[in-house]
């Protein structure tokens, strides 16, 4: 056989295998009734999407050679309803992350983990190894949620995928070490990664919360009368923010947001600068940063007691400014009839005020 020949053979025999692995994989259903619903998954594939009836369905789809290892196991929990997917290992290969890729953190005892309403055994719970190849258990499952309208549904997913789109619930979801995207919800939401990138479009709510521990975050077309941003190692870059009370940090990383309404306003950056345009009028504007410059760009109708300081930079304003004090680094005074107020810090950088 020639040596064409042979390439060719080779890839037939891989396609075939491969079909064959797609076509063994077998879906399951699981129901869960009530009105808050928990779902742990360590490795996999997860999407949340809307959903009919009166109960949350979770269909799955168990991969890897050792699949079948996997249990399904389904009842309360601290009060939810809860489905956990079971690993027999500590030691999980899912090769989708890459040969040399690993990531590390603990569970509890019951298989859950993570979240402000659940037990964290932190120290009598026990460490999860997932990697990319070597020694373990190779098993995952990709879940798909279908949830109706009106649930409280939180999801946790370790390493993997999770996304949720056009979902009307209120929303918990959580990853340890994956990129989570969310498009088109209504309802509270608090999306959070450990360790991953965040991406929000088309979402409102009464509360929206979109928090990273290292990654960054995009958020566009968001609203939400409280509305929390939030990242520990990373940049936010945003536009069509609308919320009564807006709350964006970012530990190491710039701050970038366009078209943002919102009466009150924090900004915090640790290290990176902090440039926000505003499409409505401020009441209150609290924005700092240890490190990188200042630009807050305002529509003309601008009433407050302003308050700026920078460790070393210029301060400019296109406003018009009753000047109560005024040194190299340090501007106080009032804009308009200064009802509202504007607290700028900055330990170095400029920082300027523009008109819209």
């Amino acid at each position: 056989m020639t040596m064409s020949k042979m390439l060719r053979a080779g890839l037939v025999l891989a396609v075939t295998a491969a079909a064959a692995h797609t076509a063994s994989a077998q879906t399951e259903r699981r129901s869960l009734s009530g009105s808050s619903i928990a779902i742990y998954d360590l490795v996999g594939r997860v999407s949340v999407e809307q959903g009919t009836g009166s109960e949350v369905v979770v269909e799955i789809t168990r991969g890897g050679h050792d699949a079948k290892k996997l249990s399904i196991d389904v009842g309360d929990i601290r009060g939810r309803n809860a489905l956990r997917v079971r690993f027999p290992d500590d030691d999980i290969v899912y090769p989708d992350i890459g040969h040399w890729s690993n990531s590390d953190f603990r569970i509890n005892s019951d298989g859950t983990w993570g979240g402000n309403d659940d037990r964290d055994d932190r120290w009598g719970g026990h460490r999860i190894r997932i990697k990319g190849s070597g020694s373990g258990t190779e098993a995952w499952a990709d879940l798909k949620i279908l949830v109706p309208a009106g649930k409280d549904v939180a999801v946790y997913i370790g390493v993997g995928e999770l996304g949720a789109t056009k979902v009307t619930a209120d929303l918990r979801l959580s990853a340890a070490s994956a990129r989570v995207t969310v498009t088109g919800t209504k309802g509270n939401l608090i999306a959070s990664a450990g360790s991953g990138g965040l991406e929000a479009r088309g979402v409102s709510g009464d509360e929206v919360k979109l928090q990273t521990g290292s990654g960054g975050i995009t958020a566009n077309d968001i609203s939400g009368k409280l509305l929390r941003i939030g990242t520990g190692s990373g940049g936010v870059t945003a536009s069509g923010l609308t919320s009564d009370d807006l709350d964006i940090s970012a530990g190491s990383g710039s701050i970038h947001v366009d078209d943002a309404r919102a009466p009150r306003a924090r900004l915090n950056a640790g290290s990176g600068g902090i440039r926000v345009g505003f499409a409505a009028p401020l009441k209150s504007l609290d924005a700092s940063t240890g490190s990188g410059g200042v630009t807050i760009t305002m529509p003309g109708a601008v009433n407050a007691e302003l308050d700026v300081q920078t460790g070393s930079g210029r301060i400019e304003s296109d406003f018009p400014v009753q000047v109560r004090r005024v040194e190299r680094n340090q501007l106080r005074g009032q804009i308009g009839d200064g009802s509202g107020h504007i607290r700028i810090r900055t330990g170095s950088g400029s920082v300027n005020l523009r008109k819209l």
